[in-house]
């Protein structure tokens, strides 16, 4: 398969774009408060799942191989951070959403829908990641409850938010995209 170079472009540009994301945060617990889903989320939206995905593919590998553009850093160790699965739901997310609206007229309603289905897959790999990381390895006494609630029910508010803004203007970028 033959990638053109607007494509490698684009995937890096979401690539270093969730990079910064990471550095935009509020520290409130195991996981922070941070802009990283925001360009995960509009990686989707935009380039659709398979460049999404490979954007975010991107991201995470950088970090594991030590360029330090997770929240805390970088390195393979990172494997055993707990926010580590969320990373991981980050390639999903983005192919998710590109599937869910590939081919689909560009609204806020179709991106929204999208964004919430591939934004609710983050948090079904994120927190039991965080859950067995933090009780398994680092001993942490923490129920799944307690850990649904730091690792998911804090943020919704906030990426909900975040999803409704890249929803709007996500539905006005594809058209301009799609003209050329």
């Amino acid at each position: 398969m033959k990638i053109k170079t607007r494509d490698m472009v684009l995937v890096a540009l979401f690539a270093g774009l969730t990079a910064v994301g990471a550095f935009l945060r509020i520290p409130i617990g195991p996981a922070p408060i941070s802009m990283q889903n925001f360009f995960t989320v509009m990686s989707g939206c935009l380039l659709g799942s398979r460049l999404g995905a490979v954007s975010q593919g991107l991201y995470v590998s950088l970090g594991l191989i030590g360029v330090p553009v997770f929240t805390s850093g970088g390195g393979p160790s990172y494997l055993l951070n707990p926010t580590f699965g969320f990373l991981m739901g980050f390639i999903l997310c983005a192919w998710i959403i590109g599937r869910l609206t590939e081919g689909k007229k560009p609204s806020v309603a179709v991106f929204f829908l999208a964004s919430v289905a591939g934004s609710l897959v983050v948090y079904a790999v994120g927190v039991p990641w965080l859950y067995v990381i933090l009780t398994k390895v680092s001993g942490v006494d923490i129920t799944f409850m307690k850990a649904l609630k730091v690792g998911c029910l804090v943020f919704i508010p906030g990426d909900l938010v975040k999803i409704a803004l890249v929803s709007w203007l996500s539905s006005r970028i594809v058209p301009l995209i799609a003209r050329g």
